[in-house]
């Protein structure tokens, strides 16, 4: 997870929300291993796809050369959308570990739970909070500089 917020603070630096995101692969025969790591890239790359979690998972698969994870943990600062939870489940992840939750939008428990739906083929294990305070304390530092150069932007003369 320190990774992730390593990586959470490199987005937040490049002028993107502050999420970062690490995929640890424990297979059976080999050691535990980062196999992705990502932050955000939406305004960057102009797609609103480009979420940590979208941009790792697509690395991961391809490092894996599979499009099944179920042997690697999804490390995120923030509580997945419900965009990021569908990829989760669709790749099959096994377990999802995030820090801080979405009160908003959070699928993971939080405004919903789109990773424990029972009808769907697949629900990772989810663990929540871990260095929870670090991840807030990036997306609201963040937005406290966004609202405060808004607002000298749109200052009147």
């Amino acid at each position: 997870m320190r990774q992730a917020l390593r990586l959470a603070a490199q987005a937040g630096e490049a002028q993107e929300v502050p999420v970062g995101a690490v995929i640890v692969r424990a297979a059976a025969d080999a050691p535990p291993q980062i196999i992705a790591r990502a932050f955000n890239q939406v305004e960057q790359l102009k797609d609103a796809t480009a979420h940590a979690e979208m941009i790792a998972i697509t690395q991961a698969e391809e490092g894996v050369g599979d499009r099944r994870l179920n042997d690697c943990t999804l490390y995120v600062t923030k509580e997945p959308c419900p965009m990021c939870a569908g990829a989760i489940v669709l790749a099959r992840v096994g377990r999802v570990v995030f820090g801080c939750r979405d009160e908003k939008a959070g699928a993971a428990g939080t405004a919903m739970n789109l990773l424990n739906v029972p009808t769907l083929n697949h629900r990772p294990e989810v663990r929540a909070g871990v260095l929870e305070a670090e991840a807030a304390e990036l997306l609201t530092s963040f937005f406290k500089q966004r609202r405060a150069e808004d607002k000298q932007l749109h200052k009147e003369p």
